[in-house]
């Protein structure tokens, strides 16, 4: 049960609906950070945000953009699960895999980047871009995971709820499905 009386809308969602005027920057941010132009493929993107809030335990999060990165990679959820559960072993470029590293070290402290993780990520082919995405995309999952889960916001179990929505985030995007958010009559 929500900590706070929200609209009955699953995860941020809710969060949305209950306070408009701060979903609009926060879905526009999400819309260029797995969205918008990037030589990282929006799957890759959407499979960062995933990693990142499977270790913060977020089921929300993880499962909302686990369906979303389903959509958009080739292996599906096979590959999306295998990525959460043994990132070494799934199949997934080098580099992609070093990147996914450095957003694990970003979720558990942004210090725990190091010079290393860094240099490898580059060594296999990683842009400062990419890098410098990987790391604002792991940072904003971690705030997106605690606002989701800080004011226990309801969280489906029937895995079809994800793949139905996560059919319509990979297909409209974040700033395109926000519109629909209301505010809710009962705010306090």
């Amino acid at each position: 049960m929500p900590h706070i009386g929200l609209p009955d809308l699953p995860g941020i969602r809710a969060l949305m609906s209950y306070r408009p005027e701060t979903s609009k920057p926060l879905n526009e941010l999400v819309e260029v950070l797995l969205r918008g132009p990037s030589t990282l493929t929006r799957g890759e993107r959407e499979l960062i945000a995933t990693v990142v809030s499977s270790r913060n335990e977020c089921r929300y999060c993880c499962s909302i953009h686990g369906a979303v990165a389903a959509q958009q990679l080739e292996g599906g959820e096979d590959l999306v699960e295998k990525a959460k559960q043994n990132l070494a072993g799934a199949a997934l470029s080098e580099k992609m895999k070093a990147l996914l590293t450095i957003a694990g070290e970003v979720q558990l402290g942004a210090k725990n980047v190091s010079e290393r993780d860094i240099a490898k990520a580059r060594e296999l082919g990683a842009t400062d871009l990419e890098i410098h995405d990987t790391v604002l995309i792991a940072a904003a999952f971690c705030m997106f995971n605690r606002y989701v889960d800080g004011l226990a916001t309801l969280t489906p179990d029937d895995p079809d709820f994800y793949r139905e929505r996560g059919v319509v985030l990979a297909d409209k995007g974040y700033v395109g499905v926000s519109q629909g958010y209301t505010v809710d009559p009962k705010k306090e």
